[in-house]
């Protein structure tokens, strides 16, 4: 089935090497500005795909990014901040780049290219029809990616893909395609720009909203954080004094005794 490779489509600017720095700059938020809405007319789909990653890790499912290049690597980076904002294991939330730890800094040649590798990876975590299997793929034409989803939808576990280019070879093998068309990028075929930005913009959106969704989040405070540094300590620190109204050094004391925010605000709660 042919589809439009808008993400190949040449940029609205021409001769940018003649520009000045300001309207570089300029003309990038410009481009910029069209994500946000590119992505509103994807809400539908996220609100079906985000219920259902809810619902099957509420059973001990677990979620997996998968990509190649820079999507890859947003999938792990959205993976990795799961832990020290929401306080829970890194085996909940996985980001898998084809070409492994390498290609995060340096590209792997052919990674992308091979469509039985992604699949290989997912199944060395004993993926089972409780997870869920999001691809990422900007062009929706990377082999590594749709050999994945493919292999995941045909073993009933539930598919999604982000892609920038509309009815291509990735949403036709997901569950729920999120196509986020954002339009030709400022530099011809440089989908690490618009395209990169707003499958972070939706990775947030997904991630965020599932750990709300699983009591990650009360109020709209991190109570979860891991109290890694000293910004989140004294972070943690103003949660309690804000919400059980105690001197500073009463919570100070509390956080230290308790080493979580949820921790002290449930034991103060209970007394």
């Amino acid at each position: 089935m042919s589809f439009i490779k808008i993400t190949e489509q040449p940029s609205l600017h021409e001769d940018l090497e003649q520009q000045s720095v300001q309207s570089l700059l300029e003309g990038i938020n410009e481009e910029d500005r069209k994500i946000a809405f590119a992505i509103r007319r994807c809400i539908p789909q996220i609100e079906v795909l985000v219920t259902g990653i809810v619902e099957r890790m509420q059973q001990g499912g677990r979620l997996f990014y998968i990509g190649a290049g820079t999507s890859g690597r947003l999938g792990v980076l959205d993976a990795s901040e799961i832990p020290p904002t929401f306080g829970m294991p890194d085996t909940y939330i996985i980001g898998i780049i084809a070409g492994g730890e390498k290609a995060l800094r340096h590209p792997v040649e052919n990674a992308e290219d091979d469509t039985k590798k992604g699949w290989e990876e997912l199944q060395a975590f004993h993926i089972n029809d409780k997870d869920t299997v999001i691809g990422i793929a900007a062009s929706g034409t990377t082999p590594y990616v749709i050999g994945a989803l493919q292999q995941a939808r045909a073993h009933g576990i539930l598919t999604a893909g982000i892609c920038s280019n509309p009815g291509s070879p990735l949403s036709q093998v997901a569950d729920i395609p999120i196509e986020m068309v954002v339009g030709p990028e400022f530099v011809t075929g440089s989908s690490r720009m618009k395209s990169g930005t707003g499958q972070k913009m939706i990775l947030n959106m997904i991630s965020t909203t599932v750990m709300i969704k699983l009591g990650r989040v009360e109020g709209n405070r991190m109570v979860n954080m891991q109290l890694s540094n000293q910004k989140l300590v004294d972070r943690g620190v103003k949660m309690i004094i804000d919400e059980l109204h105690l001197p500073e050094t009463e919570a100070k004391h509390l956080l230290k005794e308790y080493d979580s925010v949820k921790k002290v605000l449930d034991t103060y709660k209970t007394k």
